[in-house]
Order: C-alpha cells, then sequence, then structure tokens
C-alpha cells in the first residue's frame, strides 16, 4: 500500500468535496436527457481543479468530456451517471436517486479529482466522460456510436448494490414498440365493420407468453400495453404494447428479438390490423470485462477491507449501457454493498438512505480510492489493458 500512499491521503484531503457533489447531485433529481443542473455543476467541479471541459458534448445536450493531460500515456476515463428515476416520494409524483446515480456520479469524480492532486506522478491523460439517461435511452450507447470512446485505453466505473460483487453480468437488451392499426367502427351496432387493434395486442401478448418456454434460460421478455383504445362501445382502431426482450448474448438476442416480432406479424395477421414497430430505446449489449482489469480492482478493495465477495453470480441481472462500452474499451465494473441489514436493493423506496448522507461515506469513498488505485496501475503499467 505504500506506493499508494500519497493518493490515499489526496482523497481523503478532498473527502468532504466528494461528499458534497453525492449530495448535490441527490437534493436535484433530474430524468434522463434532462440532467442539466446536474451536468453543469460536475463540469464546473471538474473545472476548477484544472480539466478542460466540453460541454455539452457530440451533440448530447447532458454529456460532457473532461480532460486532465499530465504525462504522455494511455488514457483512463471514469463514468458518472447523474439521471434519476420517477415515482417516489409520499405522492409518488417525485424524481429521486434510487439507483444511486449521485453516488456514481460522487465517487468517478473523487476517483479522478483525487489522481488530479498527484498528477506529477502520472503518466498518461485522466478522462471522465458524463454519460446521460442509463436509466431510459442508454446514453452511453450513442456516445459509443459518435467516436467518443475511440482513444480511451482503460474505463472504469463502480455501483452500489446489495453485495459485493466483481462477476456482474448483464443483459443485451432490445427496446422495441409495436403498433397496431385497426378500424374504428360501433362496438355494438357495427362491430362487423371493425378491424380490432387491441385485439392484435393481446393476441401478440399470447405469442410471446407462449414462446417462454422455448427460450434459453437467460433470456428476459417483459412487456405493457401503452395504448388500448379510447371508449368501450367503440371497436379500438389503434393499439400499442412495449417490449424488453433480453439475453445474455446479443447472437442469441437478436435470434428472440426477430421471434418477438414474428408474433406481432402473427397477430395482425390473425387480425387485418397493420403492424408497425421501431426501437424505441438503444439497444443494450452485455457486459465484457477485462480480465486483468477485475482482478486489479478486486485486489484494491481487498486491501481497502471489502473481501466479502459472492462466489457465483449465474444469474444475469438487468442490463446496462456500459456493455455498449465494454466492446469498444478494456473496461471493469463493480458493485459494492451498501451495509444495509436486511438488504436494500436498487430502485426500491428503501435504498435512498444508502446512496447518501451519513450511511454511503464508507462506501463513497472506498470506491472513489479503489478506481483511483487501479487508473494508477494502468498509467504506470499500460501493459495492463494491451
Amino acid at each position: 500500500m505504500e506506493k499508494y500512499q500519497q493518493l490515499l491521503l489526496a482523497e481523503e484531503e478532498i473527502s468532504s468535496q466528494i461528499e458534497e457533489i453525492s449530495e448535490f447531485i441527490y437534493q436535484h433529481p433530474e430524468l434522463g436527457m434532462q440532467e442539466f443542473v446536474s451536468s453543469k455543476y460536475l463540469c464546473s467541479q471538474l473545472e476548477q481543479a484544472g480539466f478542460d471541459v466540453t460541454y455539452p458534448y457530440l451533440g448530447i445536450e447532458t454529456a460532457f468530456r473532461a480532460e486532465l493531460k499530465c504525462n504522455a500515456g494511455p488514457k483512463v476515463t471514469f463514468l458518472p451517471e447523474y439521471d434519476a428515476l420517477p415515482g417516489y416520494g409520499d405522492s409518488k409524483a417525485e424524481n429521486a436517486h434510487a439507483c444511486g446515480h449521485n453516488w456514481i456520479a460522487a465517487s468517478t469524480l473523487g476517483a479522478a479529482l483525487t489522481l488530479s492532486k498527484i498528477k506529477d506522478q502520472i503518466n498518461g491523460t485522466i478522462v471522465v466522460i458524463g454519460t446521460p439517461a442509463e436509466e431510459t435511452i442508454g446514453g452511453k450507447c450513442d456516445l459509443v456510436d459518435r467516436g467518443a470512446f475511440d482513444d480511451i485505453d482503460a474505463a472504469i466505473q463502480m455501483h452500489l448494490g446489495a453485495e459485493n460483487n466483481i462477476n456482474v453480468k448483464t443483459l443485451a437488451m432490445d427496446s422495441i414498440e409495436f403498433n397496431f392499426s385497426g378500424k374504428a367502427a360501433h362496438a355494438a351496432a357495427y362491430p362487423q365493420l371493425g378491424i380490432n387493434a387491441l385485439d392484435a395486442v393481446q393476441l401478440m401478448f399470447a405469442g410471446v407468453n407462449a414462446l417462454r418456454q422455448h427460450m434459453q434460460s437467460d433470456a428476459r421478455v417483459a412487456g405493457i400495453v401503452t395504448k388500448g383504445g379510447v371508449a368501450c362501445n367503440t371497436v379500438p382502431d389503434q393499439a400499442a404494447c412495449r417490449y424488453y426482450i433480453r439475453a445474455a448474448h446479443r447472437n442469441y438476442l437478436e435470434e428472440l428479438t426477430e421471434k418477438v416480432i414474428n408474433c406481432a406479424k402473427g397477430a395482425a395477421l390473425m387480425t387485418g390490423a397493420t403492424l408497425e414497430y421501431h426501437n424505441f430505446e438503444n439497444s443494450f449489449d452485455e457486459l465484457k470485462y477485462n480480465e486483468n482489469l477485475r482482478q486489479i480492482l478486486k485486489q484494491h478493495l481487498g486491501e481497502l477491507g471489502v473481501t466479502n465477495f459472492i462466489q457465483d453470480d449465474s444469474t444475469a441481472s438487468g442490463s446496462s449501457d456500459i456493455g455498449n462500452v465494454s466492446l469498444v474499451c478494456p473496461t471493469v465494473y463493480c458493485e459494492i454493498d451498501t451495509g444495509a441489514d436486511p438488504k436494500v436493493y436498487a430502485h426500491n423506496e428503501d435504498f435512498l438512505p444508502y446512496v447518501h448522507g451519513a450511511k454511503a461515506k464508507y462506501t463513497l469513498h472506498t470506491a472513489a480510492k479503489a478506481m483511483a488505485m487501479t487508473a494508477l496501475d494502468i498509467f504506470n503499467n499500460p501493459e495492463i489493458v494491451k
């Protein structure tokens, strides 16, 4: 630990700033692609530390890129997220950081700001790429497509979770909306003249449900009806539904997505409705780890007292746009236990006390230190990610 001592002291010196970042983002919860206050605030923190900031970035209004070139060497990026979720509070109408993206923003900036304090020891460039809308359209997907990571040598991020997990699995995902158009008619007087678009949606759901027994065990298909008619005495001429289609690997997901689309086509054929479908959010890819980075991050977490990693995570979790990043540059991602007993889980209101304030201090500083130590290893030995 001696060679990291100056880095650890630097993190402790700015510990209050890191906590303030977490609290500010927590107190200003904004939905995806609307994170104007949060993104501007994060940029200001980086500018004050001497980073060169590009904002907005690559045509995405709430994305940014900040760089601090220390010496010649690799570029290592940290990936803050800062979008919140809707549906919290007594009224269930408030936004809140129930996935802890305020914590992610603070821990990633904390790692970058810590490294900036010892920039004379760094051979390379510290990069922070602000990634909006992880919960919805997946801002990282657009950033990947627009070349944001083409010059990046390694990407690092951590997340709060229900256990310590260095083997997080995420599912590849397609997000598709299906729109059926029929023909309106009086439901009692002239039903024979109508084409029922809602029947098409219901038949599609029946087809997808029949498909489930033939899916691989790692696949998940979840759908909702978003439009189903406006009056009981009128045959619905417009109906729509949305599906998240997921699988552990992109190649099988493409096969499964085609089968779900065929269920929609069959429903349209049976009812006489016409069908239009499109992706309503970006497609996410599965997460691919860089094994060297995974072992280094795990080692540093262990040195900081995090040792009780779960041994097996054979079941996949949700989906994240960091999977797309992992396909274009070496990436490491990890979940760290909130410390809650009994356990709390992301997106639940019970998760909120553990993403900020006193209960989050230990995990916040541990993550910032571990990520900074991992980045320092890359700067000192770029062969790690070759």
